[in-house]
Parts: C-alpha cells; sequence; structure tokens
C-alpha cells in the first residue's frame, strides 16, 4: 500500500496584520520537521494548499530536509476553512480580526479566551442551522476536502494502472490545515461531528496523519504525530 503524509502548516501569526504568514517559531517548526524527515521514507510527490502558510511551511521543510525536492501541486481543495468569516457569523467583531487578535494576545489567558471563542463559532457553523451565514457551509467544507484527497489517489491509481513510463508516488505528503485533516480522518474513521471538532482542536502545528491507500481501502495509520517539537522541547508544540 501507499502512504500519504497529512502535515497541518507551522505556527501562523495569530494577532498580527496578516495571520496567512509562518510566525518565527512556525518556520523553525518546518525546518525541524524537515530534519526529523531525513530518517523516513523520502517523499515521491507533494501536494499543497494554495494558502501562503502551506507554501511557507513545505520551503521551510524542505530547507531542513536537505534531500531532493519531489515535485509539487497546488490544489486549493486541501485549503483551510475561512476562519474570520466563521467567526464573523458568530459575532461580528470578528470582522476586524486582526485588530481583535492583538487585543486578546495583551492578555495574560488569551490562549484560553480565544479558544472559547473559537469553539463557539465552530460549533454555530457545524451545526447546519445557519449554511446560509457562511461563505463556505460545513457540508461543503467537508465534500471540498475529500474531493481533494480523492483526486490524489485517483491520480496515483491511474497512473499505475495506465501510465507505462510513469511511477506512481508511493510517498505522498500534502501540506495543509487542522480542519481539512480533521474531515479526512472523520470521513475515514466515521466520526460523527462532534468529535471531528474535538479532533480540530486537538491537532498541533506540523503534526503529521499519515493514511494508507490502495484501490479499494483508505486506512489511518495515525494521527497527530509531533515528535520532531517534543524531541526539541515542549516550547516547539503549539496549536495555533
Amino acid at each position: 500500500m501507499s502512504a500519504i503524509y497529512l502535515i497541518r502548516h507551522g505556527q501562523a501569526s495569530f494577532g498580527k496584520a496578516d495571520y496567512d504568514q509562518l510566525s518565527a517559531k512556525g518556520i523553525s517548526q518546518s525546518e525541524l520537521l524537515g530534519k526529523f524527515w531525513q530518517a523516513m521514507s523520502a517523499p515521491n510527490k507533494v501536494f499543497t494548499g494554495d494558502l501562503l502558510r502551506h507554501e511557507q511551511t513545505l520551503k521551510n521543510f524542505l530547507q531542513g530536509y536537505q534531500g531532493n525536492h519531489p515535485s509539487t501541486v497546488l490544489h486549493s481543495g486541501f485549503n483551510e476553512f475561512n476562519h474570520v468569516d466563521m467567526l464573523t457569523r458568530y459575532d461580528a467583531q470578528w470582522k476586524d480580526f486582526a485588530a481583535i487578535a492583538a487585543k486578546y494576545n495583551q492578555q495574560p489567558d488569551a490562549n484560553k479566551i480565544f479558544q472559547k471563542e473559537f469553539s463557539l463559532a465552530l460549533k454555530r457553523w457545524v451545526s447546519g442551522k445557519y449554511d446560509s451565514d457562511y461563505i463556505e457551509s460545513w457540508s461543503q467544507f467537508k465534500k471540498r476536502c475529500i474531493a481533494a484527497l480523492q483526486d490524489v489517489v485517483h491520480q496515483e491509481l491511474f497512473i499505475k494502472k495506465n501510465a507505462e513510463n510513469l511511477n506512481p508516488a508511493k510517498n505522498i505528503c500534502i501540506f495543509t490545515s487542522g480542519g481539512t485533516i480533521s474531515v479526512l480522518v472523520q470521513h475515514i474513521l466515521g466520526l460523527s461531528d462532534e468529535n471531528t471538532l474535538a479532533v480540530i482542536q486537538q491537532l498541533r502545528n506540523t503534526g503529521v496523519t499519515k493514511l494508507f491507500y490502495s484501490k479499494n481501502k483508505l486506512t489511518l495509520d495515525y494521527l497527530n504525530n509531533y515528535a520532531h517539537l517534543t524531541q526539541a522541547g515542549a516550547d516547539w508544540v503549539t496549536f495555533r
């Protein structure tokens, strides 16, 4: 069976003018993962969402990896949900996300406060009662992410069956986000929405989730592995 590694992006710039940038710690987390990967199977192909934090995570992963650069495909299907839209529909003050996040960052319990707000906004979005309020509903988001994964699997299976001069990738890395990873795990394991929300809020930055796939099977090997961070020290482990 072939493997797909779902890689969450490094720590982004919460509380800054542009969230969609890796922080200095996020850059280092990505490099640490690349160095860690030197002892793992070399990736044959890479897919990445087209958000800047996805591309920056890949760039710094490759700097740490110091190996051959595999072919890379941008796929917007692996993008995260629009967190600003989700928060704004819950509470209009979040329309100016950067300003409110910066305000929360000044408080000693900033993470706890934001986590509460984020959890309530997520529950509203996932409930399905307000789908018309959102740019992308929860069900639409899930369908998009699952379709993106199916695109990758079907493409590789087609190459294996029909392309005599091409070798299908045995190890594929996909640089994406926590929401995307969570709904793909939900799809594979048949989790409820409630349990999927619990997964979303436990995924660490640059954590790795490994899948196996074949013609008739898609399975989960492991979830949210961030050993490369714990080896470096507890301070490297972040949620956002």
